[in-house]
């Protein structure tokens, strides 16, 4: 058993478990910056309302997420995924619809990002968790993508593992215990992520 799965579930049980159950990294890793027939890729897939995670043609995982509403519809095409934020503040952007609202820290129960947030279209679109399970299924958000938080965390241990940026597991028990602290994270091979209608 691996010192990861020992420790974590008695550090976060919900979260932890969604980790130790994340598949291991892709047997053949591309060079930095090429994608070979093997490669994890996000497909977020907005008539189905869900997240596919896949290596090569293959569904590895797949979660329910809200999507954008009509009014703020969720942008389709094909991106990259160079950078995450563990424990991210919520800053309200400049629209019509945050207007008159306030920055909220991480960890604050106001704060609409959870757990983590992975850019797939910056400054303003995300994957990211929500504490408002009952929107997934939904087309509510802002144009974001909201998974539930341990979901969100399995997603974005994968993409950081074959990104080129796996942790240990003392980073882990740091960034999932501590709520108030953001951790900031780069990937040396940037993923793709796909929404499609």
């Amino acid at each position: 058993m691996s010192l990861t799965r020992k420790i974590l579930p008695a550090v976060v049980p919900a979260l932890a478990l969604a980790l130790a159950a994340a598949p291991a990294r892709a047997e053949a890793t591309p060079e930095p910056g090429r994608r070979d027939s093997a490669a994890v890729t996000v497909v977020v897939d907005l008539s189905d309302r869900m997240l596919y995670v896949q290596q090569g043609d293959s569904v590895v995982r797949s979660y329910p997420v809200a999507i954008g509403s009509d009014a703020h519809p969720t942008p389709t095409g094909s991106f990259t995924v160079r950078r995450l934020i563990w424990n991210p503040r919520w800053v309200p952007p400049d629209a019509a619809w945050a207007r008159g609202r306030t920055p909220k820290a991480p960890g604050s129960p106001g704060n609409p990002m959870g757990k983590v947030k992975i850019f797939f279209q910056e400054p303003d679109y995300y994957i990211h968790g929500t504490r408002d399970v009952d929107s997934l299924g939904q087309a509510e958000s802002h144009g974001c993508v909201r998974m539930q938080n341990s979901a969100v965390a399995d997603v974005a241990r994968i993409v950081m593992e074959n990104g080129g940026a796996p942790r240990p597991p003392t980073w882990w028990r740091r960034v999932l215990n501590r709520v108030t602290h953001t951790e900031e994270v780069r990937l040396t091979a940037p993923v793709t992520v796909t929404v499609r209608e």
